[in-house]
């Protein structure tokens, strides 16, 4: 069952809302672009929620600086990996790790801008960072990146263009390789996709 909280931020506070789970672990899940109707209700978001909750975890989904009751204005998608950082360490403040990260659209890419900057996160799966609207150049570098899944259908991040982006990437010593899974008849919002996306997230082997 899901609380509302309050997630405080660099001189913002960020609605939330908050399952504990009865396993260990937990993952804080980023939405889609603020600008075009992204929030912490998108179908894809609340999908990750509920593959999660399935495996036990404790989940945290957000709203970024300036939607919904979070205070702030938008950022760029630059601030918002503050935004990132702070739901982390609420999370951390109340559940035991290994904590996660799972991002979706402009919520992946703020996610990776965040490691990136060095948010210590134990891993990170993204969905549909969407390669072909923002620069995505540096996901290969991303630290601790498990999986990204994205639909056979998605202009946005197309399959071929993310598997030779992610060619490019070299496992750290002792790190898995990252892995990509293709969601077959899924657009960029998985309309037709949820089904399968929620068995790739409860199932996936952290």
């Amino acid at each position: 069952m899901e609380e509302a909280v309050s997630i405080p931020g660099p001189g913002i506070s960020l609605e939330g809302r908050l399952s504990v789970g009865a396993a260990p672990g937990g993952a804080v899940i980023t939405h889609p672009h603020p600008l075009f109707g992204g929030t912490m209700a998108n179908n894809v978001v609340l999908t990750a929620v509920r593959a999660l909750a399935a495996r036990g975890m404790s989940v945290l989904r957000f709203n970024f600086r300036g939607v919904g009751r979070s205070t702030g204005t938008y950022g760029g998608g630059l601030e918002e990996a503050e935004d990132v950082a702070a739901a982390l360490e609420f999370l951390k403040s109340r559940t035991p790790g290994p904590l996660y990260v799972i991002g979706y659209s402009f919520g992946a890419a703020v996610a990776s801008r965040a490691l990136i900057q060095g948010l210590s996160a134990d891993g990170a799966i993204l969905i549909a960072p969407p390669i072909a609207f923002m620069d995505l150049s540096f996901l290969p570098r991303v630290p601790g990146l498990r999986l990204i899944v994205a639909g056979d259908r998605d202009e946005l991040c197309p399959l071929p263009s993310l598997k030779a982006l992610m060619a490019e990437r070299q496992a750290l010593p002792g790190e898995k390789p990252a892995e990509i899974r293709g969601i077959g008849g899924a657009d960029h919002f998985f309309s037709a996709g949820e089904a399968e996306l929620f068995q790739v997230l409860r199932d996936f082997p952290w």
